[in-house]
């Protein structure tokens, strides 16, 4: 069985900015990508907001130029999913390989509303990060889906360059911060729709409407508006962090030395690509000092 000095979980920016740091510090590093590789930029299209790309590009060819970066360092890069990691002795047990440590970079994926033309839209119109792509709307009418401070925040971010954002919301009131509440409510390009749900997302080529229902007296659903015209559909329900893995140990948040964490999978703030890169930077950095205080026989 190959040992390997630093074992990757993942390859969105955390990941891979790990693996790019790791193998320049001359780490024979093993990155397990997942069968599907890059992360949430992979659904995205023009990113504007990374350093270094003052006309933007696209998200899939910004991973691509990662991943080539840490290949280029000596990364091996495994397509398959990370289904084991157990601490075997002093060696780290992930699927069929070992490693000296680990760096778990598994991300999250953002709850959608499972809507008929959602995904298809998604990086058209459809997002999930009003700091990533509220640029793009600036002075047309977007909606955002959600009640919680997460929903208040995009709502606001979207304030500062759309013409009109709306908030819908399928209870009778919102469960966030009194204070995000007073926030929104009071600004005048926000309104509201109390007791509605979205149940799908028109246009072709990118959005162009919503199809919403409300709930009468009875708590039944009914279609309340056919094409609500909108350039923009923002769903804020809540991440779902990938932390499957860090369930194998029974102590977290308290961790087995030699085992690190970085990105989307344990930050529920930011949720930025430029962050989970730094995060990634970061725990390698924290694998590499670990190693060197290892003694030499410890494998």
């Amino acid at each position: 069985m190959e040992i390997y000095d630093v074992a990757i979980i993942g390859s969105g920016p955390a990941g891979l900015t790990a693996a790019i740091y790791a193998s320049r510090a001359n780490l024979k590093t093993v990155v397990t990508a997942g069968s599907k590789w890059g992360g949430q930029l992979m659904l995205t299209t023009t990113v504007e907001n990374f350093p270094g790309f003052p006309d933007g590009i696209q998200g899939p060819e910004l991973m691509e130029k990662m991943k080539t970066q840490a290949e280029k360092f000596g990364t091996k890069i495994i397509y398959e999913d990370a289904t084991t990691v157990e601490k075997d002795g002093n060696l780290f047990a992930v699927n069929s390989y070992q490693a000296k440590s680990v760096i778990i970079a598994s991300g999250a994926n953002t709850m959608w509303l499972n809507l008929p033309n959602e995904q298809r839209l998604i990086g058209h119109g459809v997002s999930s990060c009003a700091p990533c792509d509220a640029f793009f709307f600036k002075g047309k009418k977007v909606a955002v889906v959600g009640g919680g401070d997460s929903a208040m925040e995009e709502a606001l971010v979207l304030t500062k360059f759309a013409s009109e954002v709306t908030i819908i919301h399928r209870r009778d009131a919102f469960r966030a911060s009194k204070i995000m509440q007073e926030r929104v409510l009071d600004n005048p390009k926000i309104k509201v729709m109390f007791n509605s749900r979205v149940t799908d997302v028109l246009g072709t080529d990118k959005v162009e409407g919503l199809k919403i229902e409300d709930c009468d007296l009875n708590e039944n659903w009914k279609l309340k508006i056919e094409n609500f015209p909108v350039d923009g559909l923002f769903v804020a329900i809540g991440h779902k962090p990938n932390d499957e893995l860090l369930k194998n140990f029974p102590d977290y948040p308290n961790l087995p030395d030699g085992l690190f964490i970085a990105g989307d999978v344990i930050d529920a703030k930011y949720k930025q690509a430029i962050t989970a890169a730094a995060a990634g930077c970061q725990a390698a950095m924290d694998a590499e000092k670990w190693l060197d205080n290892q003694p030499k026989n410890s494998e």
